[in-house]
């Protein structure tokens, strides 16, 4: 399993070379706010959203401070958004009281902000500040026991499970390239299997379209000829900008 698991990260290296955040952001407080925007709607949805959120509330100070309606109003298009501009409103306030403003690099004090789990703190630590780690969102839970990596169905057991399979050093690239390969290809509902490159890899081949032509038609992103979620993408991503919603 453990050979198996390495091989499918090669694998996915090779594949998804730009694997990258899909969250827009410039620097640690926005990637922060992001992440919490991102629960139960799209990376498109939040970064067509953030631009405007910026704009009014740059800094932790400024979101604290915010009329509370305002920010609502917002952050509204992300869904669930009183209790999102909640979470902002208090990990804003807990930013400028007890870090000077600044957002900490350090997992037990992110975990400690209002909305921030360990989900959201891997993120931030990962692509904000370097530090490894693994990002258990849908995607990755779905694909690790697809693999037969782990059983476990709780995210922080996940995370030991896989953890222990691959040096640290890998944790952070590896969850992006976990994450890209469960939007593009590895579906919840059809996993396109006749078009994955590591179908010889999986031990749950078969359980989505094994056709080539039909597993074809399901590739999303780049991969299916599509925009990427990133309104603002690296150099080096081979998606182009995403329309806005609506526009086709």
């Amino acid at each position: 399993m453990v050979r198996r698991a390495r091989r499918i990260n090669r694998e996915l290296a090779e594949i998804y070379p730009y694997a990258h955040p899909e969250l827009d952001f410039r620097n640690p407080f926005e990637l922060l706010v992001a992440t919490v925007l991102s629960a139960q709607t799209t990376d498109l949805r939040v970064n067509q959203t953030t631009p405007a959120l910026f704009a009014a509330y740059p800094t932790p100070e400024d979101m604290a401070a915010a009329d509370p309606e305002k920010l609502e109003e917002l952050i509204r298009p992300t869904g669930f958004f009183r209790a999102k501009a909640r979470s902002l409103a208090g990990l804003s306030a807990s930013l400028r009281d007890d870090f000077g403003g600044e957002v900490p690099g350090r997992l037990a004090d992110l975990v400690k902000l209002p909305g921030v789990g360990r989900k959201t703190a891997n993120v931030v630590l990962g692509n904000a500040f370097g530090v490894p780690g693994i990002t258990v969102d849908t995607h990755f839970g779905r694909l690790v026991r697809r693999w037969k990596w782990t059983e476990q169905e709780d995210p922080e057991k996940v995370e030991a499970e896989v953890a222990a399979i691959f040096p640290k050093s890998e944790w952070t690239m590896l969850s992006h390239r976990v994450i890209f390969h469960g939007r593009r290809v590895c579906h919840a509902r059809k996993p396109a299997c006749g078009a994955c490159p590591i179908a010889p890899l999986c031990p749950a081949y078969g359980e989505g379209e094994t056709d080539p032509e039909k597993a074809a038609k399901l590739l999303k992103y780049e991969l299916g000829g599509y925009p990427g979620q990133r309104l603002s993408p690296p150099p080096d991503y081979p998606g182009r900008p995403a329309p806005p919603l609506g526009a086709g």
